[in-house]
């Protein structure tokens, strides 16, 4: 049965496509959205620790998936409003992070970054970041912004640097006898185009880019002061990953621990012995434990359809764009 709507939905995408929109809220087509609600997934107490979702592809676009039929706001929307609705609660005393995510967009994990960090200086509340199966590049870099970092025994974070994927086909072209009839108003304006081969000066423009972009992500992680290990350093930014002991014995984190332990050491921080862990959800997500996922988190994608962003269908996964991206991302099966 199952099988047989989606054959029908492929069978109808071509006139569905451009005139019908489902959003994820049964609530934003009316213009009445209810906004944040609040779930409490463990402990007990006045305090409050805001358990806040970092996982998958970390961007700034809106992405959707049962074949694009259904549209969700971007990481960036959700986390700046979750962040924005924790400031405005006194009660909540601590922030822990739970990430999962290879990384992602240069700008998106740069404006996570700067948005914790302002939440922090604003309300003077801890963040914790809790690393789980991975935590490399972009998530790293926006792990940074808090005041401790835990990695889960099992964790691999790393990926320090900048990548930028693209193919060229100019040789095939040439083979199937295809011309490229691009025609630009400067001689690097088609730079990167897969249908010619890259000049050596259009490397070297990429490449300075790539740099400037580095360099703020060294700043980043220089941010981690004394906690570094300098011997380390070369190590640290030439892009390899680490295992969680070797993260912390080099200072890139500060403790190995679960989550569990994560949340214990935002107790600690915030300095109460009870407090109640919550979650921010729309209307109709299923949030129970510490454990339950954002049902606008890319894992969650129902009926196992893809995610799709909206800016390029064709895209087979949200790191390999039609358009080559800087990114802060670790996804060696690119």
């Amino acid at each position: 049965m199952r099988n047989r709507r989606l054959i029908i939905l492929l069978a109808l995408l071509p006139v569905l496509a451009g005139c019908v929109v489902v959003v994820s809220s049964p609530f934003s087509a009316f213009g009445s959205d209810p906004g944040l609600q609040e779930t409490v997934v463990d402990g007990e107490g006045d305090a409050k620790i805001l358990l806040l979702d970092i996982s998958g592809f970390i961007s700034d676009e809106p992405t959707s998936r049962a074949l694009g039929l259904i549209q969700e706001r971007s990481m960036l929307d959700r986390v700046a409003e979750e962040l924005d609705t924790a400031a405005e609660d006194e009660d909540i005393r601590a922030v822990v992070l739970r990430i999962n995510s290879p990384g992602g967009g240069v700008t998106a994990s740069d404006e996570i970054y700067h948005r914790l960090r302002r939440y922090h200086e604003a309300t003077g509340v801890p963040v914790i970041a809790s690393l789980g199966s991975v935590a490399a590049s972009g998530a790293y870099y926006l792990a940074c912004a808090a005041q401790h970092i835990m990695a889960h025994p099992t964790s691999v974070t790393g990926s320090v640097g900048v990548i930028i994927v693209g193919v060229n086909v100019a040789g095939l072209m040439d083979k199937l006898g295809v011309a490229n009839q691009t025609y630009t108003t400067g001689s690097h304006k088609d730079m990167l185009s897969p249908l010619r081969e890259t000049r050596p000066e259009e490397a070297e423009i990429v490449q300075s880019v790539l740099n400037d972009l580095f360099a703020r992500f060294k700043q980043v992680v220089r941010s981690r002061g004394d906690k570094l290990d300098e011997q380390a350093w070369p190590d640290i930014i030439d892009g390899r990953i680490f295992s969680a002991e070797r993260a912390r014995q080099i200072g890139l984190t500060d403790a190995t621990g679960r989550l569990q332990d994560a949340l214990d050491q935002a107790r600690r921080m915030a300095g109460v012995d009870e407090a109640r862990v919550i979650m921010y959800h729309r209307e109709g997500a299923a949030v129970r434990t510490v454990y339950s996922r954002l049902a606008d988190a890319p894992e969650a994608a129902h009926a196992g359809l893809p995610d799709l962003p909206l800016t390029s269908a064709p895209r087979l996964s949200p790191g390999l764009a039609a358009t080559p991206q800087f990114l802060y991302l670790w996804q060696p099966g690119l």
